[in-house]
């Protein structure tokens, strides 16, 4: 029962507040309702008026009748705090599964009084941004991610309590604007790459004929018909033999390399190679199935490898059925979802 009730609640208010990355609130679109303090000092008038009616004191109705009256004046100024208020979305951020995503939002005043709102969405909360009285203010509300993909909230809460918190009245801004998600980088195995330079396709290529070998430690995610299993029996270390020309290109990384390896992990390997490749300022391409991103260099061309494997084999979100946090297509074809902005820094 509850639970339907909550489903129809929400269509209603979907229907109410459609998705925009701006929105003006009004009479139609803001909710008020007293605070647990002001149900409190209501039943404290009550007890006053009780009070004065029962001993017939005038000076007890004189102080139940005017705080009564501040209370109604308090509602009216909570309602108008919001009522004219422009919020924008002017910029999503972009980040690692995990991260909080800044989503950067101008809230502008027309009126000539000064506002104080607080913005929320799921565990993250933007507490008393006050807003000058006819001035606009840029706010950025961290929003939680949990998987690689599109990062598009369902609701952004904004409120306001002012001037006494005797009353709440909200809203809802449902931006379109998603934010971006990469995938959490995950320290990649040696591989062979299947691409070589000048390719714009991958290809396999044949290890046949390779006569000379390096022999190295044993490292997590190094494939086990590399071990030399005589060598560990007698002398209980793990050596890996990599072979001469069984690297492809070092200017590609590629998506078709790491074999036996489910997609998201994949994914996860190449943002390590990424993140790794634009630390050392390195020049290289990225290799997914149906895209390629020529070789290169810096921090565009990292953030723009980063973005691709963030909404690789995604669509972007639209207006329609909600969407969770970082949400991304399972095998399914269902919503499941994913973020830190790749800067100079760390480029």
């Amino acid at each position: 029962m509850l639970k339907a009730f909550r489903s129809r609640w929400q269509r209603w208010v979907n229907q109410r507040i459609p998705r925009a990355d701006q929105r003006v609130f009004g009479q139609r679109n803001i909710f008020i309702l007293p605070t647990g303090a002001g149900v409190v000092f209501g039943g404290l008038l009550l007890i006053m008026l009780i009070t004065g009616i029962n001993y017939q004191n005038s000076l007890i109705y004189l102080l139940t009748f005017l705080l009564g009256a501040v209370v109604v004046a308090a509602m009216h100024q909570t309602h108008r705090n919001l009522s004219g208020l422009e919020l924008t979305v002017i910029q999503a951020g972009e980040g690692f599964a995990g991260d909080m995503i800044p989503f950067r939002l101008r809230a502008v005043s027309p009126r000539h009084d000064s506002l104080a709102i607080s913005l929320a969405c799921d565990d993250s909360q933007l507490n008393q941004q006050h807003i000058a009285s006819g001035q606009q203010e840029d706010v950025t509300l961290a929003i939680p991610s949990y998987q690689r993909g599109y990062l598009q909230p369902e609701r952004i809460l904004v409120e306001t309590r002012f001037p006494f918190g005797l009353f709440k009245a909200w809203s809802w801004l449902r931006p379109v604007t998603s934010g971006i998600v990469y995938p959490n980088p995950i320290a990649a195995p040696d591989v062979i790459s299947t691409v070589e330079d000048g390719e714009e396709q991958s290809q396999a290529r044949s290890v046949d004929g390779n006569d000379h070998a390096d022999i190295r430690p044993w490292r997590e995610g190094d494939l086990s018909q590399r071990v030399q299993w005589k060598r560990y029996a007698r002398t209980g270390e793990m050596m890996i033999t990599d072979w001469e020309g069984e690297q492809g290109s070092p200017h590609w990384l590629d998506f078709d390399a790491f074999k036996g390896v489910d997609r998201e992990l994949r994914l996860a390997y190449l943002a390590h190679q990424v993140m790794e490749r634009a630390r050392t300022n390195s020049r290289f391409g990225l290799n997914l199935p149906g895209q390629v991103i020529g070789p290169d260099t810096g921090a565009a061309h990292a953030n723009r490898c980063l973005k691709a494997l963030a909404i690789f084999g995604l669509e972007q979100p639209r207006e329609g059925g909600p969407l969770p946090h970082g949400t991304r297509a399972n095998e399914n074809g269902k919503a499941a979802g994913s973020a830190s902005f790749v800067g100079e820094g760390q480029a």
